[in-house]
């Protein structure tokens, strides 16, 4: 037993409290008491002189007087060796102990097997519900204090008999430095305590070895090497068993082994070993030796009775031991992988949780516009037909005009899966109910493989697609991104709607994601589960047992690992949020365990051995890899991002098996004697054999990345190429057969410089072009524009210009179809014909690059006359500022709004009708307006080359003022950093 579940909850260097008055922090030895404790005011003085070697431990009872705590000793050596005295207590103690070796021999086994059951029972009671009852009573108030004091068995005058009797116990059992009457009273209770407990433990102890004993059989039905693995894990466990009690013992002493600061604080205690390996180590893997001798015993009654008594452990630390602690030291609020560094973010967190309030006038106030839709999609071109609406679409436009121009209203926001989460969960449900009710009537096997399937794509969602999701907002806020992009937020939001909105629907995801994972897992199992006809025959019952034990163990792990991280942290929070702790501390779960994530594949397990599945046992398989490959490629490598050197590289338990391993490697060196080199240097030949096959696999695979990359790289651009210019490239290309009857020499086209005097035009700007053809050239001839480097031939174009292109005469064509009228008359001489035409509005490219002209011939793909390279560019702002980036907004968004005056700002040359006069609101300066959403388009375009964030038209439309609109590209470069 131990009061060492106190190193579950706290961490390393132990924080007990305050430290008592007149205490200050000074090393003990092997004092039986522990390894610390504090001196402090006039003791301090009279320490210094004492020599180095002498064993100091200084206690103080809650009155506030300090005294020195003396030596006590072992209760297996005070009791069993012959040289100590004994008292009466002892003699007790061993007379219950002989009475029932004496009974193991004597009784029938049927008989013995039914006493000694509840003769376990009885100690057991007294040590759960008996000792818990006493300690808490004396935690809350002082109870045993208080009725040794009420009896006055420590009061010489009062009670004098049982004073001497208890001193005669206690003077018995103690070393030279005990003084019985200069301890307090609080010190003597607390060793006469010990002493009944230790009465209560050894039979405790024993009786579960006499029942076990009696319960011993040899299994039928198993093979022999079945039996040898049974034998060699039950003394595993047992062995393990004692070496954490011992190791605990020797952390905790004497003081922590029976619950001293419920009577005497001593100082600060620092719960490290084995306190690392598991959470309350006494009272979880310190009662593996039930188990071992279970195994031993090859006995069911003998494995339930041990999970009922350690059951009743865990109800004495969860009923007296955990609210002990907690009164004692106060409960500390658990900081660990991830949480909310600031109150104040986390009440912005709790915001995420309610819907987004939609404001009633979108007029009164810009700012309060409601949320608006997203589009179906952005067109591929801008050659798509244009839709524009006559009358006002009310709500949704900052134009100040009744009738024109006016804004796309857009209604497919509600069908938006990222945005909203419910409409996720909706579309699965109907999915469920179709599919479901269109299924066939399957087969037994075929309904197995199904659900195997169904389970299986849920798993690997669940790993791998939800991974690949959290992967994309670690590196590139990808889900705050898509917010950003198509939802418009108040200028007054500073990006925090964005980031609660992507946050609250990737929690619902997660959620459903969650649900559905281990919904479809117990489907499957239930599906695959047969019930056994003879559950004590074979390992039915066993495997029914230690499955229920590993979904235990996975629920407990779950909401430890809950109670930790709370809703910020297992939702991974800080995938989103950018204030988090500089420096992390493990508390709870995460002190023994850096992933105890992992242990939900315990829940897979548990169903397998239940079921006796193999499809159950390949989906734990699948769930461990897919989640082992969740925590190399997305988990880790955010959490090395966000805290560096902070993460610790080894958790308590990884810690205290190394420390175990080189503890034993001391000791075989110790004993090895002459052969120590022998044995290091081909230990050191096998630790080079391996790094060296280790070394070598990396590098060839390694290699073999370094040479696929540039081709994978390359096919991933081509693919790329083809698929952004797959319904360009499925265009037949129409070749003109008359040729030969032109002279081609003739036909000459050339660009015009820019206003800055080169081939340099802004994104937006007007460029025209001049040409040159014979007197009689077919009047549909027509100029394109194409990136340099799309059509590899400069004789036939074969990608169409996806509407970058002018006719020469536009008379001859009717939109994008050649006129078929041959009555027009061509005019007579041999002076060629001249022009020049204008590329503007939808004919322009609103993508940076390198472009030429080409001129083709009568209506087809022939290229008789081409010109280029010429730069289409953005103004990027010199610094990220409110200024600079409006001022660079005023030139764009003119461009875009084709420098209409009805439209752009009036800060840029805009007009002022008559209907902005009478208004009883004023326009600001800085607002535009838009025939069409194609226009929005555009300017969407060029934001996201010159400032490298993406907007859905929507959201331009609903600020449509150059100022906010500035102010929201600063937000959102702000929240997009990486």
């Amino acid at each position: 037993m131990d009061h060492k579940t106190i190193g579950a909850h706290l961490k390393r260097s132990s924080r007990l409290g305050t430290c008592p008055q007149g205490l200050r922090q000074r090393k003990a030895a092997d004092d039986g008491l522990g390894d610390s404790a504090q001196v402090r005011g006039e003791s301090a003085q009279s320490e210094k002189s004492r020599q180095a070697h002498e064993e100091v431990v200084w206690g103080q009872t809650p009155d506030g007087e300090v005294f020195r705590v003396p030596t006590t000793h072992d209760v297996l050596t005070g009791l069993f060796h012959p040289r100590y005295p004994k008292s009466h207590l002892d003699i007790l103690n061993l007379s219950l102990l002989g009475l029932q070796l004496v009974l193991f021999y004597i009784l029938p086994r049927s008989t013995a097997k039914v006493f000694f059951l509840f003769y376990f029972v009885f100690w057991r009671a007294a040590y759960d519900a008996g000792l818990g009852w006493v300690l808490t009573k004396q935690s809350k108030r002082k109870w045993m204090i208080r009725e040794i004091q009420r009896l006055g068995w420590l009061d010489e005058k009062r009670n004098p008999a049982a004073r001497n009797w208890i001193r005669a116990q206690l003077q018995g059992k103690m070393g030279k430095d005990y003084s019985f009457d200069e301890l307090p009273l609080e010190y003597n209770t607390w060793l006469l305590f010990r002493q009944l407990v230790d009465v209560i433990l050894l039979n405790d102890f024993l009786a579960y070895c006499m029942f076990a004993f009696t319960c011993f059989r040899v299994p039928e039905g198993l093979s022999f090497p079945v039996h040898v693995m049974r034998w060699i894990g039950g003394i595993a466990l047992v062995i393990f068993n004692l070496w954490v009690k011992t190791e605990a013992h020797n952390v905790v002493k004497d003081y922590g082994w029976y619950w001293g600061d419920v009577f005497f604080q001593r100082g600060a205690l620092v719960f490290d070993g084995v306190f690392e390996l598991a959470p309350h180590p006494m009272y979880s893997v310190g009662y593996a030796g039930y188990y071992g001798l279970s195994l031993i015993v090859g006995s069911y009654p003998v494995l339930y009775v041990s999970l009922a008594a350690h059951a009743a452990q865990f109800a004495f630390l969860v009923l007296f031991e955990n609210p002990h602690i907690e009164r004692m030291y106060g409960k500390r609020k658990p900081i660990a992988l991830r949480k909310p560094i600031s109150a104040s973010e986390s009440k912005k967190i709790k915001k995420m949780n309610t819907s987004r309030q939609l404001p009633s006038s979108a007029e009164d106030d810009p700012d309060q516009l409601s949320t608006p839709a997203a589009t179906e999609g952005e067109s591929a071109t801008d050659t798509e037909t244009e839709t524009e609406c006559e009358g006002k679409a009310p709500g949704i436009h900052r134009s100040y005009r009744t009738t024109q121009p006016i804004l796309l209203e857009s209604t497919v926001s509600q069908h938006d899966l990222h945005h909203n989460s419910s409409d996720a969960m909706l579309a699965l449900l109907l999915a469920y109910v179709i599919v479901g009710s269109s299924l066939p009537t399957l087969s037994y096997h075929a309904t197995l493989a199904l659900h195997f399937a169904h389970a299986c794509a849920w798993c690997m969602f669940h790993s791998f697609g939800l991974g690949l999701l959290l992967r994309a907002q670690s590196k590139s806020k990808y889900l705050v991104r898509h917010f950003l992009k198509h939802y418009h937020y108040p200028s007054r939001d500073h990006g925090d709607g964005a980031v609660q909105e992507a946050f609250t629907n990737w929690k619902a995801l997660y959620n459903i994601s969650l649900c559905m994972t281990y919904t479809s897992l117990m489907s499957l199992a239930w599906k695959s589960y047969t019930a056994p006809v003879a559950w004590f025959e074979g390992d039915a019952l066993l495997c029914h047992t230690l499955g229920a034990l590993l979904i235990a163990l996975h629920v407990w792990a779950a909401m430890e690992s809950f109670e930790v991280l709370g809703v910020f942290g297992w939702f991974y929070g800080d995938f989103f949020m950018e204030d988090f702790p500089a420096h992390l501390e493990y508390t709870g779960i995460f002190r023994y365990l850096n992933n105890p994530e992992l242990m939900s594949g315990a829940s897979f397990l548990g169903l397998a051995l239940i079921s006796s599945s193999k499809l159950v046992g390949m989906l734990a398989v699948i769930r461990f890899v897919s989640y082992w490959w969740f925590l190399q490629t997305v988990e880790n490598p955010h959490m090395r991002k966000l805290y560096g050197d902070s993460l610790r590289k080894d958790a308590g338990f990884v810690k205290v098996i190394k420390s175990v391993a080189s503890k034993n490697v001391r000791i075989l060196e110790s004993r090895a004697g002459r052969h120590v080199p022998e044995i290091k240097r081909v230990a050191k030949e096998v630790k080079g054999t391996f790094d060296k096959v280790f070394e070598e696999t990396a590098d060839v695979v390694e290699e073999f990345l370094a040479r696929s990359k540039p081709r994978i790289s390359e096919v991933m651009q081509e693919t790329k190429v083809l698929l952004q210019q797959s319904r360009e490239r499925l265009v037949i290309t129409r070749v003109a057969r008359d040729l030969s009857s032109y002279d081609t020499t003739k036909y000459k086209i050339s660009i015009v410089p820019s206003q800055s005097g080169d081939k340099r035009f802004h994104i937006g700007e007007s460029i025209k072009v001049n040409w040159q053809a014979p007197a009689r050239h077919s009047h549909r001839d027509w100029i394109g524009m194409y990136k340099v480097g799309a059509n590899k031939s400069t004789l036939v174009t074969k990608i169409s210009s996806v509407g970058l292109w002018v006719p020469v005469h536009d008379e001859e064509w009717d939109q994008d179809e050649p006129v078929e009228d041959t009555s027009r008359i061509a005019p007579l001489g041999k002076k060629p014909e001249v022009g020049t035409v204008s590329f503007e509005g939808s004919t322009l490219p609103w993508t940076i690059g390198q472009y030429e002209v080409r001129y083709h011939h009568d209506g087809k793909y022939n290229v008789l006359s081409l010109d280029g390279p010429f730069e289409v560019y953005v103004n990027k702002p010199a610094s990220l500022d409110l200024t600079s980036v409006r001022d660079s907004l005023a030139r764009i968004v003119p461009l875009c709004l084709d420098s209409d005056p009805d439209l752009i700002p009036l800060s840029c040359g805009g007009v002022r009708e008559p209907a902005d006069t009478d208004s009883d609101v004023t326009r600001d300066v800085d607002d535009f307006s838009f025939w069409s959403e194609r226009q929005a388009k555009r300017i969407c375009y060029v934001i996201k080359q010159a400032f490298e964030v993406e907007y859905a038209p929507d959201v331009v439309m609903a600020d449509a003022n150059l100022t906010a609109l500035a102010n929201r590209i600063l937000v959102s470069k702000q929240l997009l950093v990486l």
